[in-house]
């Protein structure tokens, strides 16, 4: 029966593909288009990172220099005052880029997430062989990403570890520095003494430190409440997550 189904096609055809695997080709399409997307996100963020950290060193060896020739006379001190700010604003626009861009990333992630509950749907049985999720929600996506809090600010110190270690972490945290050298040079500047200068850089360090944690708080919040889930993870009690 089968032999004679096949010499009943045309030569050089072959029979249609069902609705399941048209559906299947479809996703991983756009499974592949999100994979790309989110690659372009990483090369974006590294090539910034390497700008920032080539202004950093490139300011450090300059001031370096001309202090080895000055003694750290006026002269130091002016290019100081100029050079910091401009490493102080690179280390600004770089975070602000980085994190647009893993804004994004958590985007084709939260796509990857309906796309893989579309495979589980056509195959329920899978499941059991996947380590990342199927729910577009924020748990969802950290999920994806490895990491297993329930959300954002559940617990702060496990987010503030995290968050330290990652590369807008690690730029704002370089950045924090720049800015209270800069703020210890401007004291220095006017006359203030060793101690009440250190104590004006620990002051502009902390003080930076606690607004990026605000906007970055603020920016996971805004994600979370622009992007609506339509799959969002089960709630331990059994009933979906809002």
């Amino acid at each position: 029966m089968e032999q004679s189904t096949r010499s009943e096609l045309p030569v050089g055809t072959s029979a249609a593909p069902s609705a399941d695997g048209v559906r299947m080709q479809i996703l991983a399409t756009e499974h592949w288009s999100i994979l790309a997307s989110r690659s372009l996100g990483y090369t974006d963020s590294f090539s910034r990172a390497s700008m920032f950290f080539s202004v950093l060193s490139g300011t450090v060896i300059a001031l370096a220099l001309i202090a080895q020739a000055g003694r750290f006379d006026s002269t130091f001190f002016a290019a100081a005052l100029l050079l910091l700010p401009v490493v102080f604003f690179v280390g600004i626009v770089t975070m602000a880029r980085i994190g647009n861009l893993n804004a994004e990333d958590a985007r084709w992630v939260m796509g990857m997430n309906r796309i893989r509950h579309a495979y589980l749907e056509m195959h329920p049985e899978l499941r059991q062989y996947f380590i990342t999720s199927d729910h577009d929600d924020v748990r969802g996506v950290l999920t994806t990403f490895g990491i297993n809090a329930p959300a954002p600010g559940v617990h702060f110190l496990a987010d503030l570890g995290h968050g330290i270690q990652t590369l807008p972490g690690t730029i704002g945290i370089i950045t924090a520095v720049v800015a209270g050298a800069w703020g210890a040079l401007v004291g220095v500047a006017l006359g203030a003494d060793q101690a009440v200068a250190i104590g004006i850089g620990a002051a502009s360090f902390l003080l930076y430190v606690v607004a990026q944690g605000f906007f970055a708080r603020r920016a996971v919040n805004s994600y979370a409440q622009s992007n609506k889930a339509k799959f969002p993870s089960p709630a331990e009690d059994g009933r979906e997550t809002p």
